[in-house]
């Protein structure tokens, strides 16, 4: 008697051991393919990243007003155009994703298409906002000498609006078929090359300012040119780009229903840290907190690629298995992304604290400028792991 109690209780254990095994086995397995993922997104993001910084280093060294007026265009630009370009691509994010996940491969290559047209016709009105931009940030109340300087510096980013377009489109299609590796070795490429294109635009040339804003739209146009090539003669993308469809011409509206919402997600985060740049230039000494406040910002934008690429790898992850009609995998892979985020904010904020006293001299040879910057990164660095979290 007692023995045939036993066996149903052990048999209930044996059950419960069991399942705790395989959620566990769930969650590893959740882990690896995040990261796998999240890896070379991140190291590619960080490498892009790494452009626009790598310009305004070398400005930085040409004077504190050179490098309040990249500043303040770079700002302006990122306010304007690149956040709404990067969130309305983000679109593909679930478009791409979800027809992946369905096995609707063609689909990929219109919806890239489609991206690629409607975020060409939106950069043109952008440009005409450019065309102004000393105007309007005098309007604004800007320092003159800094508005002057910016303006002149944005007109010289105006080929970039037109290769960062496409970069984001590339980069997305490839990332919903978990095609992530290529991505990272083109933004490695582009981020060594810059370097040297800066140099030879900015003193070799004589372009000084001018060409250290030029140099971005010569190495974006590198990284997309490479990506461009891999899709067109990878067997990986052999079913998901058949060629120029005139689908892409189809549904444009469609695309913009989803299109939009996406765009004002991003635009809404991005704008919060960018007007802290445009605000600072109304401050007592523009020329000094507009320098300080932008190393600041273009720091923790550095951090932020890496639950940027978590961002993009769970993206990627949850619309997959929501086109293939698994959403109990759908949320698993939600919860852990959030504990993985925490845990890179957490890690992210130490370091910005251990290297504040000597982060400022890369940017600039000025020791206000450094010392200045010293106390401000405290602050930015102790909201990191917050902000990754959620």
């Amino acid at each position: 008697m007692k023995a045939a109690m036993e066996e149903p209780l052990l048999a209930a254990t044996g059950g419960a051991e069991k399942n705790g095994g395989e959620e566990e086995s769930l969650v590893v397995s959740e882990v690896k393919k995040q990261l796998y993922l999240a890896g070379p997104l991140i190291v590619g993001m960080l490498l892009q990243n790494v452009v626009q910084m790598i310009s305004v280093m070398f400005v930085g060294h040409l004077g504190e007003l050179a490098l309040s007026s990249a500043s303040m265009a770079t700002s302006f630009a990122g306010v304007t155009g690149f956040s709404l370009l990067a969130g309305m691509a983000s679109s593909l994010d679930t478009l791409c994703g979800q027809a992946f996940g369905a096995k609707q491969h063609h689909m990929l290559g219109v919806y890239k298409q489609r991206a690629m047209l409607v975020l060409a016709m939106v950069s043109v009105p952008i440009v005409a906002v450019w065309a102004f931009t000393s105007e309007i940030l005098l309007l604004v109340g800007q320092d003159p000498e800094i508005a002057a300087g910016a303006g002149s510096y944005i007109r010289w980013m105006i080929p970039t609006l037109f290769v960062y377009g496409p970069l984001q489109c590339h980069v997305r299609f490839l990332q919903t078929q978990n095609v992530v590796v290529p991505v990272m070795l083109s933004s490695g490429v582009t981020a060594a090359n810059h370097v040297l294109v800066c140099w030879l635009l900015m003193h070799r040339l004589g372009l000084g300012v001018k060409g250290a804003a030029l140099a971005n739209a010569v190495s974006f146009l590198t990284s997309v040119s490479v990506l461009a090539i891999y899709v067109r003669l990878s067997p990986s993308c052999r079913r998901t780009w058949t060629g120029f469809s005139d689908e892409a011409f189809r549904n444009v509206l469609g695309f913009l229903r989803l299109a939009v919402p996406s765009a004002l997600m991003v635009c809404m985060e991005w704008w919060s840290f960018e007007l802290l740049v445009l605000l600072s230039g109304l401050l007592r000494n523009p020329k000094l907190e507009t320098a300080v406040l932008s190393i600041c910002l273009n720091t923790n934008s550095f951090a932020f690629m890496v639950p940027l690429g978590l961002g993009a790898a769970i993206s990627t992850r949850v619309s997959n298995e929501l086109g293939a009609g698994r959403p109990q995998a759908a949320r698993l892979a939600t919860r852990v992304v959030m504990v993985l985020a925490f845990l890179v904010g957490t890690s992210e904020g130490l370091v910005m604290v251990l290297v504040r006293n000597l982060w400022g001299y890369a940017y600039s040879n000025e020791e206000e400028v450094a010392r200045a910057m010293k106390a401000k990164d405290r602050v930015f660095s102790s909201s990191l792991p917050i902000d990754m979290a959620t």
